[in-house]
């Protein structure tokens, strides 16, 4: 688990909540779909099936700490905090990981994502572990913090 996870505001849920989400999480199932017509993709899947749940729809995370202040500069270390922020939404609402259905993420610079993928890898397998949901990246121009390198929405599908 990241050093620098935190709590969102909205914090875990209570006692008798988390009881009733554990009952529940063996009746939510994320199956990794890939159609032989593509091939095998290599770091993510092409789909996920989803069975039975709710679905959490996680706005766009960057790397702010609890202060709202990016925490690093470093693209590699940006990743990972947004990716854990993205995690931390995701287990407030009592999921874990592996209920990451997608990840869409935005980078202000493709080259510097390619740059130190296994950096960046690192990051991502110490937040999500070996889960690779769908996902897509995309390049833009800026995101709303000029300090952002990196932004990350997610979909989950809970228990």
């Amino acid at each position: 688990m990241p050093s620098y996870r935190f709590p969102g505001a909205g914090g875990r849920p209570d006692a008798t909540a988390q009881k009733a989400l554990q009952k529940r999480q063996a009746n939510v199932t994320l199956t990794p779909f890939n159609p032989e017509a593509l091939g095998k993709p290599w770091g993510y899947s092409n789909g996920m099936l989803a069975a039975p749940g709710h679905q959490l729809f996680v706005a766009g995370q960057i790397a702010w700490g609890p202060d709202q202040e990016i925490v690093s500069d470093d693209f590699a270390e940006q990743f990972g905090r947004a990716l854990a922020n993205v995690l931390t939404v995701v287990e407030a609402a009592g999921g874990k990981a592996e209920h990451v259905a997608r990840l869409l993420i935005f980078v202000t610079s493709k080259a510097e994502y390619l740059a130190d993928t296994k950096a960046v890898g690192r990051q991502y397998r110490e937040v999500l572990g070996k889960h690779y949901p769908a996902m897509s990246l995309v390049e833009v121009k800026s995101l709303l913090d000029p300090r952002a390198k990196v932004e990350i929405e997610a979909t989950a599908v809970l228990p």
